[in-house]
């Protein structure tokens, strides 16, 4: 008899996990998980021969004890490519072996899987063949079509399938082990279809309470018919759409409406709304939280690699709850939404297939990186051609990714937009004036917020904004107010609280702030000054003046400046040059088609090579039948955030110190204090952290238990109220600095 998993506790074996019975399992759940998208029967051979290597009488002794390694997925990854046909069926194939031979270790590149082949593994009983039916029938999805077009596409879509079939395979893999393990675990979430009336009801009865309590004005008028107008698409064809709606217009819960209406007319399995900033991802969780309930909605984003927890957190609902992404309403990062879509690792990978007939929001569209702007792409157009997926481009500064307008693999938006009449919308909710070219240096900005008593300014890093608001200060300036990313995620919207009553009790107010400010904050300035940036960061900024159209617009002014002496980083300063050359040939600069031509502006000086700048979609090739499929190095080369910050945790006292008393415990749960400690960390470059560290400022929590995990402050006197961290010059910061 062979077995899959022991138990330690049973030496008569009686409670062991059969092999067979894990493997036809297995088969059985990868199957109805593929099904989505046409795979089922590539997925239920995937898992059929996963652990096929279990077969041998070396791996079966490990299991009883004996301490040598063995490769139990190389034998899988072999027997699949004798099994199948020729032709498509032969490349289904293919992606099978990559697959199964990375169920463990992440899908591989295609020169390390070929070595893997090559090399002689244990021999496994025959008896396998007649254990498990693997009639192999026909492997590829007929659903899915590969592009005849362009050859670089065609492999992209390929590789994208491999990648969606490992998904259904390491989550059956995972569930079929951990139902073994943890028979009584408590995994279920609701069911949108199941539930999907009762959620509209709710979001029905949050807008009407809403309207109630909402003051009578043109801009709630407004909102609600860009509510029913976009509800009123709910119907048509799932696939690809935009809603471009002016800052104000209420598009959070306009796109939340259609998602549900839509996912209704067509019977779609779940919501997942993407956001660009961690800083505000709490945020639309609790809105969702409140208009759906906390029973439905999964909130999923850390700033600590949890990836190093994994085995110590497999019985920890809410890590495992993360990972396949499985709740109705799941509201995530742009990081990982997308870092996962080119992941290889199967903590990372096994969500995705719960991405197929499901709508997905990317909130704030704009923010996609321009350096894997065309992966990214890829992958949305993909997972809405061959997948079932509604994707929806959501912001107030549509990017111009129409294939008339982007010829680097542009998506087809032609006929669906989901607003009314986005250019009318630009104008009914025309609310400030732009005023650009001006030169400031900080001794004229100071100048400007003294006569001010209520006033925003944004300029283009955390150096700048502390400077100027000490500055400020010593001018004797009133209600000062500072915010930047040197202050933990909690501590920052406490702070907002603040402005937000002072700016309606009619107090002094004048708030200096990073870009982070037009991160989605709802907050209502009278003026705003923000420092050259694109036209889409000084969109966004226009959006924290006079917000809610309470004030004459050639009053409120959104005046753009040169910060003298503080020139704006690399990236910032060439979209800023973009923005230059476009403004001068349109008079309405926050107009979608200014927006428009802006990013064409934007597109054409990047060109291909620089929108895919790590050439991802380049690792993805075929050769007479031969997928040349490089995984590893595309996960690698991947990443949406490349600042090169390290975390560094604030104790508040409150909330902190119990989750750090706990990580004392070699029984903690590291994960769940990653996620507890999410919104109490400050990110700071490497090296200011390392000198932090080796003048006792900051030290690692329990580094015999958790290695280099989790950094947390212990000089107390380096976090200020007012500025937050300052960690420069860590190897002679006084407190005097102060």
């Amino acid at each position: 008899m062979y077995f899959a998993h022991s138990l330690a506790d049973d030496d008569s074996q009686e409670k062991w996990h059969r092999l067979r019975n894990h493997l036809t399992a297995t088969g059985t759940r990868a199957s109805r998980f593929a099904a989505e998208f046409g795979g089922e029967n590539a997925a239920r051979i995937a898992g059929l021969l996963h652990d096929l290597g279990k077969y041998s009488r070396k791996f079966q002794a490990r299991l009883m004890g004996a301490a040598d390694p063995v490769d139990h997925s190389t034998a899988g990854a072999r027997e699949i490519l004798t099994l199948a046909a020729d032709g498509f069926d032969q490349v289904a194939a293919q992606l099978v072996s990559y697959a199964i031979a990375g169920h463990h270790a992440g899908l591989a590149d295609k020169d390390v899987l070929l070595d893997r082949l090559g090399k002689s593994v244990e021999p496994i009983d025959e008896i396998w063949r007649q254990e498990i039916d693997i009639d192999v029938g026909p492997l590829w999805p007929a659903a899915i079509k590969p592009s005849q077009i362009s050859r670089e596409t065609c492999a992209f879509q390929l590789s994208f399938l491999g990648r969606m079939l490992f998904s259904c395979l390491v989550d059956a893999d995972f569930k079929d082990t951990e139902g073994f393990y943890t028979p009584d675990a408590d995994r279920d979430w609701p069911d949108l279809r199941a539930e999907i009336d009762v959620l509209i009801g709710r979001f029905d009865a949050y807008m009407a309470d809403k309207r109630k309590k909402a003051a009578v004005s043109n801009v709630n008028v407004l909102r609600d018919e860009i509510l029913t107008h976009v509800r009123g698409r709910a119907s048509d064809g799932k696939g690809l759409f935009t809603l471009t709606v002016p800052t104000g217009g209420g598009k959070t819960l306009a796109s939340l409406g259609f998602a549900l209406d839509h996912a209704k007319a067509h019977n779609l399995r779940r919501i997942v709304y993407a956001i660009p900033f961690t800083s505000i991802i709490d945020q639309n969780a609790a809105i969702f939280r409140s208009v759906l309930g906390d029973d439905v909605v999964l909130e999923h984003h850390s700033s600590i690699d949890e990836e190093k927890f994994q085995e110590r957190e497999r019985r920890d609902k809410l890590k495992r709850a993360m990972e396949d992404w499985a709740a109705p309403v799941v509201v995530t990062t742009n990081v990982q939404l997308f870092e996962s879509l080119f992941g290889n690792r199967p903590s990372r990978c096994r969500k995705l297939h719960n991405l197929a007939n499901s709508v997905i929001i990317l909130d704030e569209a704009q923010t996609l990186p321009l350096k894997l702007l065309r992966p990214c792409l890829a992958a949305l157009d993909e997972l809405a051609r061959h997948y079932g997926a509604t994707i929806i481009l959501c912001t107030a500064t549509q990017p111009a990714l129409d294939v008339r307008d982007f010829k680097h693999g542009g998506l087809e938006l032609e006929g669906r937009e989901l607003a009314p009449d986005p250019k009318a919308l630009s104008q009914k909710l025309r609310r400030v004036r732009i005023s650009k070219g001006h030169v400031l240096d900080d001794d004229a900005l100071v100048d400007a917020l003294r006569d001010h008593h209520q006033a925003l300014v944004i300029v283009n890093s955390r150096r700048h904004a502390l400077r100027l608001y000490r500055q400020a200060g010593q001018a004797g300036l009133d209600g000062l107010v500072h915010l930047t990313t040197r202050q933990y995620a909690v501590h920052r919207r406490r702070i907002l609280e603040r402005v937000r009553t002072d700016l309606e009790n009619g107090k002094p107010c004048r708030l200096i702030a990073t870009s982070l400010i037009e991160a989605g904050v709802d907050v209502d300035f009278p003026c705003v000054w923000r420092a050259e940036a694109g036209l889409d960061q000084i969109a966004q900024a226009a959006g924290r003046c006079n917000r809610e159209g309470g004030r004459p617009i050639e009053q409120s002014i959104v005046t753009v400046f040169k910060a003298k002496d503080n020139p704006p980083p690399g990236e910032v300063a060439q979209l800023a040059a973009d923005f230059a050359r476009m403004a001068e040939s349109h008079d309405d600069l926050l107009s979608p088609d200014a927006m428009r031509a802006y990013f064409k502006e934007v597109f054409w000086r990047k060109g291909a090579g620089q929108l895919d700048e790590k050439k991802i979609l380049g690792q993805f090739s075929l050769s007479d039948g031969q997928t040349m499929f490089n995984y590893r190095t595309a996960a690698a080369d991947f990443r949406m955030i490349e600042s090169g910050l390290v975390p560094v945790i604030i104790d508040d006292g409150d909330h902190v110190r119990p989750v750090l008393d706990r990580l004392n415990s070699p029984d903690a749960s590291p994960g769940k204090a990653a996620r507890d400690l999410q919104s109490f960390i400050v990110q700071v470059p490497p090296r200011d952290r390392a000198a932090l560290l080796a003048n006792g400022r900051v030290a690692f929590l329990r580094s015999d238990l958790w290695g280099e995990q989790f950094a947390v402050l212990t000089d107390s006197s380096l976090y200020q109220p007012e500025v937050g961290l300052v960690w420069e010059n860590a190897d002679v910061l006084e407190n005097t600095i102060f």
